[in-house]
């Protein structure tokens, strides 16, 4: 499959990691996702309910980021791959979170994770 949809640079602020500053405070997270779908049927009938609705998909992983707090950005993006994962359209979900404002006592430009997740 070489039809892709890519999501890049969408940004939400959440209470994820491992220190208690991290929750109380929260900070700003930055998603990628490339999506591998069959682009054809929409391609063909101009329809944009043959395809993914990438506002849609931009609401529902705003939501997560925003959501229940958890220690890792590898267990964030293992749920914002399953968000993207539950159009059975989309055979596979490539994910970055960003974490620009990691706790690191040094200069760095960027702290991120990737995962590709396939439909089994």
């Amino acid at each position: 499959m070489t039809d892709r949809i890519t999501l890049c640079g969408l940004r939400a602020k959440g209470h994820h990691g491992v220190y208690d500053f991290e929750r109380e405070r929260g900070q700003d997270f930055v998603v990628d996702v490339v999506l591998e779908v069959d682009l054809a049927p929409a391609a063909r009938s101009d329809d944009v309910a043959e395809t993914i609705h990438y506002g849609e998909l931009a609401e529902r992983l705003v939501e997560v980021v925003r959501g229940e707090p958890v220690n890792l950005i590898e267990t964030l993006a293992e749920r914002l791959a399953a968000v993207c994962l539950a159009d059975p359209r989309v055979l596979a979900a490539t994910v970055t979170v960003h974490k620009p404002q990691a706790p690191i006592p040094h200069e760095f430009a960027d702290v991120a994770v990737t995962i590709t997740r396939r439909r089994a």
